[in-house]
């Protein structure tokens, strides 16, 4: 059998998991690539910088590098954080985040755009983290995205699939990997998110407070993969009224 593939700036990955690592902590990095497969993994820049323990030096070799702009407030500041990244030797993947609303943690559509335009100039691997608009996906899309990766629901909230109608629109239209970002919370919902034909899901919140932290990243593999293999299968039709019986409802008592 073929092994379900697929493919992110020229790299190509099997996993659909990816860990962010915003929450981060050794026991959730070590699980996220023992139990949940992870390939790709998050940093923010300033842990990578740090002059004690580095994230760094907790992730395992073999493992994409995806470093991220948190903090920038406009694409001015997310180019710098990138290239400091690269300079750091984080490679060349970037997740761009440029947040200037405090209450809710939206991502500015307008500077993301801005900062792919400038960053994919260079060479970067632009991953943009956005709001789930057709316009601006599209627009994403032509600076030069590797991909887009819009909110399901507000960051840390672990609400789910809030924006699951938006999202499933930019599956339908966007000839892009779709990577779900932010508010998922439930291994379920992450399935749910597959069904729809996203190419993965990242997660950080809700493995990195659950009870058990193997337990739940094992969970999330095994609902990613079970809503990748839904998809692939096409699920089945859905009546608006009234049921349709599986086996025949007349005969059988007769003699």
């Amino acid at each position: 059998m073929k092994t379900d593939t697929w493919t992110l700036g020229g790299h190509e990955f099997t996993s659909r998991f990816i860990l962010g690592s915003g929450k981060y902590n050794l026991e959730l990095i070590r699980a996220a690539v023992e139990e949940a497969g992870a390939q790709i993994i998050t940093l923010a820049v300033r842990r990578a910088n740090s002059e004690t323990a580095s994230i760094l030096d907790y992730i395992p070799k073999g493992v994409t590098l995806l470093p991220n702009t948190s903090g920038a407030r406009n694409a001015e500041e997310a180019v710098r954080i990138a290239r400091l990244a690269r300079e750091l030797g984080c490679g060349d993947f970037v997740k761009i985040e440029v947040i200037n609303d405090s209450k809710y943690l939206l991502p500015d559509n307008y500077e993301t755009v801005r900062a792919t335009e400038l960053l994919a100039r260079e060479g970067f691997v632009v991953m943009p983290y956005m709001y789930p608009d057709l316009n601006a996906a599209r627009a994403l899309r032509d600076a030069g995205a590797a991909c887009v990766m819009p909110l399901a629901a507000p960051i840390g909230s672990n609400k789910g699939l809030c924006t699951r109608e938006f999202i499933q629109i930019l599956v339908d239209e966007i000839d892009l990997p779709v990577i779900v970002d932010a508010g998922i919370g439930r291994p379920s919902q992450a399935c749910e998110a597959m069904e729809m034909g996203v190419a993965a899901v990242m997660s950080n919140t809700a493995v990195a407070t659950a009870g058990d932290i193997r337990k739940m990243a094992g969970a999330f593999k095994k609902a990613i993969e079970a809503g990748r293999e839904a998809y692939l299968a096409g699920p089945g039709r859905v009546l608006e009224k009234g049921g349709d019986a599986s086996s025949p409802l007349t005969g059988f008592l007769r003699d």
